[in-house]
């Protein structure tokens, strides 16, 4: 039997669908609609006005995927709607229940001035408030046809996600194209009755509340004439007046809305596209400001701001206004909202460097929150880097995506490897698209976790990725929802003014330690491959092009190449977007990523190579000098200067027992058997076996790999119950020795299903470490590749670098906390180590890991098995994924300390560069500390010469050092990472020459030094 809310709810629903919301648009007309297909990428907006269209009618196909079309549309208001409000009604073929995964529009006025963006749920262009009646009416639609790639049913692999494969059938049919009547009063009583309905629906059935509203909607409804909803409007409202002027309890939770469109940089649509959504709509939000006196919006992502002031200037002219206001905020103080596991320690701080200096030259703001709504899981090293740019507070929501374990807190301070501690807020509401509805708001209410000790939380208001941000219709909803008993308040507020509160009413809040990881999406620690070895080799040459073209600038006049430095970080740093680098996008994207990589390659090993030319001296001298771009000294060449390196010796190769090699330096004694597996790695000095006993290293392993969502996300615990040893489905083609000059190495080849890996391992003279320089030939489908190293070593938990240091993870599963973190993230190295004796594994480009221990039978010893993450095949977004040659270097470092580790990092990932010339190159800056780690040497931004230099303590200990120029300096400013002298922090000073500094574990210093004449 219903009860009375029930058959409330049931007649509200009927009456608002079928007689109510039609009302809304009592009378219409249809416009006359032409269009032109643009022949192939998007036009300038002239020519697009321009062209000369073809009729077309509502009911019609249009839109190849990825096309452009231009539409016209014309007609003249009747004029018997004088003294009405008449808006155009224009319906591209929307599906109402995906905005921002579909077909979208800008609408222009004849003279080419955009008006705002239609999207599924923002259909409407006011035309006039009053019209007189008989007014001619033409405007222009850019419609881009973006195909449905995403539909959250099961993911079926698309040829969609690439222009190149996408073919060209027509994808939508033209709906509702008119000139309407928009009854206001009408409008007003459906947002009423939509307010109370979704209110009462969350209130206790008991309560004298719901009782309340449940009688005045029923008064409302009838009062409502079914055949005249417009003359019975009024006096349906007047039914709920009293019930939507009940204040709120004073103890209600309090919600700080902020206007928002998270739009993702690129994802399911390649950047160019994220160019005309970001003017869509912006387009949008600057319309609402102007209508909406309280509504405040926010955008993130310094790019997006970028990309409208380059290719929109006339809806970037509406955005400066707006941000001058104080309407519209731009938040976050980063270049994109980048992933935040994977980007080296440099291209961390450069996000924020480049997305603060954006907005303080561009707006003269200063943000002092980061604000990453969707990124997935957070580095213990991102407390520091958001600290030093400036700012203190953090936004973020994904981590209510976690599968396992529930975040226990909304508001808390994050602390970070180092120590430094920031104010972090997740939204309760749990989505970064709110759109008001009562169920939303009483979640975040009932969710909020800080009850009793804060009542503040956020909520990032307004459909996003292209689905056009916040709607007049959510606005209206807030006003309601104000001040409202039996709901929490809502008031539109900036991100300032929400954070400002939170703190000031939470002065003690709890504290977390360590990473935000997110126990979901883990796969994308591996997912396209090329697109992470682009990421990490563009990292390392821009290090070396900014480190060899200040040394450059200072010792011989060099010319730095300021905007051409500043114009490639900026590529860099747009490819670490959070679905770019992560390998969740559509195949275009990653196509395009790939060859943008390339050009950033040849681009800075031109730099590279221009200073290292211009540092060398004579090339008819005849001598070889070797470059060290690495922070410690190597072969006798200093860590950032250039000489002829010393002799290391050879490395001796012989056949082994049974078959196989041995390859023996004096330092190791490595065995590789007939198989091609590596047996064992002795440690001579230690007399210390790093191969657990009856294991082999190095062992390909696969799995199958077809999580239950979110091919190129996700990986699943499951996907550990079925595991395939290589060598268990085919022997090896080739195991032979090879010619390597001083060293000694060994090619294994072998093939597996339709693909075929290579793997030559060397181990160099007077190097205590083996190279594995691993090629696959890959062409697997929904498979998972790795390569094992199980580990005669007792550790209860092993590091993992991150940005500016190290972070621990636990090699056991005793919690559920530990459990779900089954693959993590690392830099380059993964280290663990017992009292004495640790192992290190440095790779060149691969992210992805996981971490197990057994206790052998045998011996009650334990085995830690470290397994790296070579690649996947995952079929959603991109089919192809992966598919192809891919080239892998690792490198094993028994009897490792952490410092090794770090040392061994870097060499793997910036080799060594050999130039012909006579003049070996003296460093630009030394330190006498090898824990003590230079990241980065360049000159200051701002033109004026000086040096900067960026350092940090990295092996987690106390360090001093002194750091020393290679030149004339006259004085030396502690700095931000904006390069601007910190006004808290003790003064550096020189003592003879040097700068003297003491380090806290893993702390980040940034000097500037002015250079004398």
């Amino acid at each position: 039997m219903h009860d009375d809310r029930t058959l409330v709810e049931a007649r509200l629903k009927r009456v608002l669908d079928e007689r109510i919301r039609p009302a809304v648009y009592p009378a219409s007309v249809p416009l006359d609609v032409a269009v032109w297909n643009a022949p192939g990428e998007p036009v300038p907006v002239a020519e697009g006005l321009a062209a000369t269209p073809a009729p077309i009618a509502a009911g019609d196909r249009w839109g190849a995927p990825w096309g452009t079309s231009w539409f016209t549309v014309t007609g003249t208001v009747p004029t018997e709607w004088a003294g009405r409000t008449v808006e155009a009604v224009l319906d591209l073929g929307f599906d109402e229940n995906m905005p921002g995964f579909q077909c979208e529009g800008l609408v222009y006025r004849p003279d080419g001035t955009p008006v705002k963006g239609l999207n599924p749920r923002n259909q409407w262009v006011r035309i006039g408030a009053p019209v007189a009646g008989g007014e001619e009416v033409r405007l222009h639609i850019e419609a881009a046809s973006n195909p449905v790639i995403l539909d959250y049913h099961p993911f079926v692999p698309t040829k969609l996600g690439d222009r190149e494969t996408a073919g060209s059938e027509p994808q939508y049919r033209l709906a509702r194209m008119d000139l309407a009547v928009f009854d206001g009063g009408v409008w007003q009583l459906v947002l009423d009755l939509e307010v109370l309905g979704e209110l009462m629906h969350e209130l206790p059935a008991d309560g004298a509340r719901r009782h309340d509203i449940l009688r005045a909607v029923g008064r409302a409804l009838d009062r409502v004439d079914l055949q005249d909803v417009a003359g019975s409007a009024a006096a349906a409202r007047e039914q709920l007046a009293g019930v939507l002027a009940a204040p709120a309890e004073p103890s209600a939770h309090r919600i700080s809305a902020v206007g928002h469109a998270h739009i993702d940089s690129a994802w399911l649509w390649p950047l160019r596209e994220t160019v005309r959504k970001v003017a869509r709509t912006t387009s949008n939000m600057t319309a609402l400001l102007e209508d909406e006196p309280e509504f405040v919006f926010a955008m993130s992502q310094a790019q997006q701001f970028a990309w409208i002031k380059e290719h929109r200037p006339e809806v970037y002219a509406k955005v400066k206004k707006a941000v001058t206001d104080g309407r519209f905020v731009p938040a976050g103080g980063m270049w994109v909202e980048s992933d935040t596991n994977m980007p080296g320690s440099e291209a961390m701080a450069r996000q924020f460097v480049h997305g603060k200096r954006f907005f303080l030259d561009e707006f003269g703001v200063e943000n002092d929150e980061a604000w990453l709504p969707d990124t997935f899981g957070f580095a213990a090293g991102l407390p520091q880097i958001i600290k030093a740019a400036g700012s203190k507070w953090l936004l973020t929501q994904k981590i209510s995506w976690s599968q396992t374990n529930t975040f226990p807190h909304h508001t808390f301070l994050w602390e970070g490897i180092d120590g430094t501690r920031v104010f972090t807020h997740f939204p309760p509401v749990d989505t970064y698209n709110c759109s008001m509805k009562g169920s939303e708001i009483a979640h975040a209410a009932k969710n909020f976790k800080d009850k009793g000790v804060a009542r503040h939380s956020l909520a990032p208001t307004g459909w996003g990725d292209g689905g056009g941000g916040t709607t007049r219709e959510m606005v209206a909803k807030a006003a309601r929802l104000r001040d409202l008993e039996g709901s929490a308040t809502v008031k539109w507020e900036t991100p300032g003014e929400f954070f400002t509160k939170a703190e000031a009413e939470y002065p003690a809040p709890p504290v977390w330690v360590g990473e935000l990881y997110l126990e979901l999406h883990r796969a994308t620690l591996t997912s396209q491959a090329k697109t992470k070895q682009g990421n990490r080799r563009s990292e390392h040459l821009l290090r070396e092009a900014e480190l060899w073209a200040s040394t450059a600038a200072v010792r011989t006049g060099f010319a730095y190449p300021y905007e051409q430095l500043d114009r490639i970080w900026k590529t860099v740093l747009l490819h670490q977007f959070h679905d770019i680098l992560p390998g969740s996008s559509i195949a275009w994207v990653h196509r395009e990523a790939e060859k943008t990589y390339a050009g950033v390659a040849e681009e800075l090993n031109g730099v590279i190579g221009a200073a290292q030319r211009a540092l060398a001296g004579d090339p008819a001298a005849g001598r070889e000098l070797v470059f060290n771009a690495a922070p410690h000294e190597r072969h006798g060449v200093a860590a950032g200067g250039a000489a002829v390196p010393a002799d290391r010796g050879t490395a001796r190769l012989t056949g082994g027992e049974g078959g196989g090699f041995v390859l023996d330096n004096g330092l190791l004694r490595v065995r590789i058997d007939a198989r091609g597996l590596i047996v064992s790695v002795y440690d001579i000095a230690a007399e210390r076996e790093t191969v657990a006993p009856g294991r082999a290293a190095n062992l390909l392993q696969i799995h199958p790999d077809f999580p239950n969502m979110w091919d190129a996300w996700d990986v699943d615990a499951f996907y550990r119950n079925t595991v395939t040893d290589l060598t268990d489905l085919t022997e090896a083609d080739e195991v032979r020795a090879v010619d390597a000059g001083s060293s000694a190495a060994v090619r294994v080849v072998r093939g597996f299903g339709a693909s075929k890996v290579t793997q030559v391992l060397t181990l160099a003279p007077g190097a205590k470490r083996l190279d594995i320089d691993t090629e696959v030939d890959w062409h697997e489908t929904e498979k998972f590749l790795k390569a094992s190293f199980p580990l005669d070593i007792h550790t209860e938990r092993y590091a993992s670098e991150t940005q500016f240091g190290h972070f621990h993870r636990a090699t056991h599963t005793n919690t559920s906390w530990e459990a779900a973190k089954f693959e993590a993230c690392n830099h380059r190295f993964v280290h663990m180590e017992e009292p004495g004796w640790g192992i290190a594994l440095v790779n060149d480009s691969t992210y992805g890991h996981d971490v197990t221990r057994t206790v052998r039978a045998a011996d009650s010893g334990t085995t830690t098995t470290l397994r790296v993450s070579l690649l996947r095949a995952p079929r959603f977004p991109d089919p192809e994924t992966d598919q192809g040659v891919h080239r892998l270097r690792h490198a094993l470092v028994p009897g490792a300390s952490i410092a090794d580790a770090v040392r061994e990092g870097f060499r793997i990932n910036l080799p060594e560069r050999r130039v012909t010339g006579d003049t070996p190159v003296a460093p630009l800056v030394t330190v006498d500390n090898d824990a003590v780690v230079v990241s980065a040497v360049k000159l200051a931004d701002d033109g004026s010469g000086d040096v900067v230099v960026r350092l940090y303590e990295s092996v987690g200990g106390r360090a001093r050092t002194r750091v020393v120029p290679g030149f004339t300096a006259t004085a030396v400013a502690a700095t931000d990472l904006l390069e601007r002298p910190l006004a808290d922090a003790p003064r550096p000073e020189l003592v003879g020459g040097a700068a003297l500094l003491t380090l806290r574990p893993f702390e980040l210093v940034t000097l500037r030094l002015v250079r004398g004449a």
